[in-house]
């Protein structure tokens, strides 16, 4: 255990020291600039789409899913332990300046999922079912013709995500639970892993229908649970944000000199955290974006660039400021127990077991979400059902064994397979990202000469 131990922690440092830092801040920057800065010149009119999407729904066509539907999936996986646990490890290891990165690498990280999304939508395809199957394996095999390099990432997504992944949700939500209330680990995973299948086997619609249903609730829940605190603490967050932006350039300033924290650090788990949180880059919302039911590619590509701001701009942020203020980072605890500590601290004991209610949804959902991203890439290898069961019967016994397993170790693995996921991903948006500022060139165009949106999907 402790050679591989030893084996994971040096590939993590190869890959999130330098060069995923690098590639993810690199590309997502050139995007931006490519691209016009979307996160910044559209983000008006992608917010309107995205709540008018709330509040106007509609039927989406069958073996698909609504535009909010696919979001509400997107949202469902990427506020999960990242948001909590994530941002708690960060701010431990990386000192306050990792909240900063963690925003640039969502910033930059807007540009990165519109690709994304736009490509999904481009190279998806109708499997024999009639569903729409689509996301980074299939533009892989579609745009760059590499069908080996779309295995490799179906392969990659499938353990990240459908295994290892869902070990991480499993674990931070017993380690709450168990914290809160007193309920062995053990126990708790053999629930997870219980309700969880009888989603599983509901199929997309089930899978869509739950996060369309309990996303936007537990956002706004733990939104404004955090909002208590800050109103609690309200003298500490304008310091709390001045060591923020002073860390993230200077740590000794203001972890002091002995504290052992670098600017490389708070970097590397500012950016590292940010990406399992967001996910941008990473190829895995991808899976859900493809799906949807929308008249044109871009349409899904600015609801994607909103889901990356409410993750990380909103619930990291709320949490960042949750710990800062109240100074449960300066405790001697790790993960997701440095969160429940601050909110303890602010509420008293209701506060503890506030936030392992909100953390067993927030991992849940996504535990569902990646379930379906393994999924669909389980369809792009093997196209047959069977195939499928057996991936569901070994996500749900991964999700029990997570339950208990150290959690620095479990965090760990999800970094080196998430780095994984990344490389061929970025590849292929790197080469195709064309594509997207085509795609974004018709829209505009159909917008401007009045017409009603449409567009050909070629591999349907």
């Amino acid at each position: 255990m402790i050679i591989l131990e030893k084996f994971v922690n040096s590939v993590n440092g190869i890959l999130w020291d330098y060069v995923l830092i690098i590639a993810l801040v690199g590309i997502g920057l050139y995007l931006s600039i490519c691209l016009g800065f979307p996160q910044i010149r559209r983000f008006i009119p992608a917010l309107k789409r995205v709540f008018g999407g709330i509040f106007n729904k509609k039927e989406s066509k069958e073996g698909s899913m609504s535009s909010f539907q696919a979001l509400a999936t997107s949202i469902a996986a990427q506020i999960g332990t990242g948001n909590v646990a994530g941002v708690a490890t960060a701010i431990s290891l990386g000192g306050p300046g990792a909240v900063f990165w963690m925003w640039i690498s969502a910033f930059l990280g807007m540009s990165t999922i519109f690709v994304e999304a736009t490509l999904a939508q481009k190279y998806r395809e109708t499997d024999k079912d009639g569903q729409l199957v689509g996301g980074p394996a299939y533009y892989i095999k579609n745009g760059l013709g590499a069908k080996g390099l779309a295995s490799f990432f179906a392969i990659a997504l499938i353990i990240a995500l459908g295994f290892i992944g869902n070990m991480v949700q499993s674990n931070s939500i017993a380690d709450a639970v168990s914290r809160a209330f007193n309920i062995p680990q053990l126990a708790i995973g053999f629930v997870i892993a219980i309700i969880a299948g009888l989603i599983f086997v509901g199929g997309m619609k089930r899978i869509a229908s739950f996060a369309e249903m309990v996303v936007p609730v537990m956002a706004a829940i733990y939104i404004l649970g955090t909002i208590g605190v800050m109103i609690l603490f309200r003298e500490s967050i304008i310091p709390t944000f001045r060591n923020i932006f002073m860390a993230a350039f200077n740590p000794e300033s203001v972890m002091g000199g002995a504290a052992g924290i670098g600017i490389q650090q708070a970097i590397r788990f500012g950016i590292a955290r940010g990406l399992f949180s967001n996910e941008a880059g990473m190829g895995s919302t991808p899976n859900s974006h493809a799906v949807a039911d929308v008249l044109h590619p871009a349409e899904q590509g600015l609801s994607a660039m909103i889901a990356v701001f409410i993750d990380t701009i909103l619930v990291c942020s709320a949490t960042a400021i949750v710990i800062l203020t109240t100074g449960a980072n300066n405790l001697d605890i790790v993960g997701v127990g440095v969160t429940q500590e601050a909110f303890n601290i602010a509420f008293g004991p209701i506060g503890e077991k506030f936030l392992a209610v909100c953390l067993t949804f927030f991992a849940f959902t996504t535990v569902v979400g990646w379930y379906y991203f393994g999924e669909n890439n389980v369809r792009f290898l093997f196209k047959n059902k069977k195939a499928i069961k057996i991936y569901q019967f070994i996500v749900l016994i991964f999700i029990v064994l997570g339950s208990f397993q150290k959690v620095d170790f479990v965090w760990s693995l999800a970094d080196m397979f998430n780095g994984f996921m990344v490389i061929p991903n970025l590849i292929a948006i790197f080469i195709l990202f064309k594509d997207s500022k085509e795609i974004l060139q018709d829209y505009d165009e159909q917008l401007k000469i009045g017409e009603k949106l449409n567009y050909k999907y070629p591999y349907q």
